[in-house]
């Protein structure tokens, strides 16, 4: 079968190379053109018999969005474009909507392997209409993993349904990453473990924790057994984010994935101003010490703390328990001002204040839910009754 590839990076590299394996032909384009087969997009598409398949594989947002709107101008009806890479789901929405509008079919597919992919398969999310999903089923299966279908492909629904189950899956993948490092550390911290990398290791079979994500941790602790030089900067592409704004507007706890997203955003900060507030309040009502930047990257290098031995007077007390106190007053009145503000503000646009606005679209929601799900518990309730 014959497909057009556009974005030749470490993941569409690999990929046009394992559906060449499988006897595939493979017409790529990339802006490098050291990798490209082709010159231009235009050519890429002149060199494909129709009707096309043309998967894209570059950066999610603008990128995405520009060459599936260039492909609707190239393309014909009948031809078929897929969004391989890491988009939101909205914008499959959109990108199916333009296509349409051409005759051009659309299927997102939301895919997990990352460079070993080239030779353990990809695991594949679809979304779009049967027919597109048949279509381009050689091409699916010549990605996937070896064996059953089922175990490494999914037709998970309607368009969107695909990148959409992708965003859940890396949601997970933070928590199981946060919980593997969580660990690490605190088999770091205790002096009776000796042998954190074999700790890991015989994890590794026959634990309800193995996983391929633990085969990677262990490559990572006998490459490095204690992570020396190892930054804790962490960046995060998006489907974290994405996947916990969905948690919020579904009412869906998820306490551990937006744990491990929020523990990213920390390792960014060279310091971090909650726990600066955290030093404040204690030396406010406790009185404890509330040490420098400098004091404090002192004590992370291992210097001992210095205590101070000069006691504050009782009046010189009084005067910071009286300045706090106006200072905490003012702070009330501030925000009281900001809140009769919002009202204010709401009352004459007439419309709801934000939070109002948003408990009136969840109950709307939520029933909604409950109505869809009546006739299924009325039918249940039947079939009971008939039973007893």
């Amino acid at each position: 079968m014959q497909l057009g590839l556009i974005g030749l990076g470490k993941m569409g590299g690999n990929m046009r190379e394992r559906l060449r394996r499988a006897g595939h032909e493979v017409v790529g384009y990339d802006r490098n053109p050291d990798v490209a087969d082709v010159r231009t997009m235009a050519a890429m598409v002149k060199k494909l018999e129709a009707p096309r398949v043309v998967w894209v594989m570059v950066p999610s947002g603008d990128p995405t969005r520009e060459t599936i709107a260039k492909l609707a101008e190239l393309l014909e009806p009948g031809d078929l474009v897929i969004d391989g890479g890491n988009s939101r789901f909205t914008d499959d929405f959109e990108n199916a909507k333009m296509l349409a509008a051409q005759k051009i079919g659309y299927v997102d597919c939301g895919v997990s392997g990352g460079i070993w992919g080239l030779d353990n398969g990809y695991g594949l999310m679809c979304g779009g209409d049967k027919k597109w999903v048949t279509k381009a089923m050689p091409i699916f299966d010549a990605l996937r993993p070896e064996g059953p279908r089922d175990e490494g492909f999914v037709h998970a629904g309607k368009v969107g349904a695909g990148h959409y189950t992708k965003m859940v899956h890396n949601g997970i993948e933070y928590g199981l990453m946060a919980a593997y490092a969580e660990g690490f550390e605190l088999l770091e911290k205790k002096d009776i473990v000796t042998d954190v990398p074999g700790a890991f290791k015989a994890w590794s079979r026959g634990t309800v924790v193995r996983s391929w994500l633990l085969d990677l941790m262990v490559d990572a602790l006998e490459a490095n057994p204690h992570l020396d030089d190892v930054s804790d900067y962490t960046n995060d592409s998006g489907e974290g984010r994405w996947t916990v704004e969905e948690a919020i507007a579904m009412s869906v706890p998820m306490p551990v994935i937006s744990a491990s997203l929020f523990a990213r955003f920390a390792s960014r900060q060279q310091s971090s101003p909650t726990m600066q507030a955290v030093a404040a309040l204690r030396g406010g009502f406790g009185g404890h010490q509330v040490m420098t930047i400098a004091e404090g990257d002192k004590l992370r290098e291992g210097a001992v703390p210095t205590r101070s031995t000069k006691k504050e007077s009782a009046p010189t007390q009084a005067k910071k328990r009286a300045s706090a106190k106006k200072a905490s007053s003012q702070s009330a009145a501030v925000a009281s001002q900001a809140n009769v503000g919002a009202a204010r503000k709401a009352a004459t646009s007439k419309k709801a204040p934000a939070t109002q606005a948003t408990d009136m679209a969840d109950t709307a929601r939520g029933q909604a839910r409950a109505a869809k799900a009546a006739p299924a518990r009325k039918s249940v309730g039947k079939r009971a009754a008939k039973k007893a």
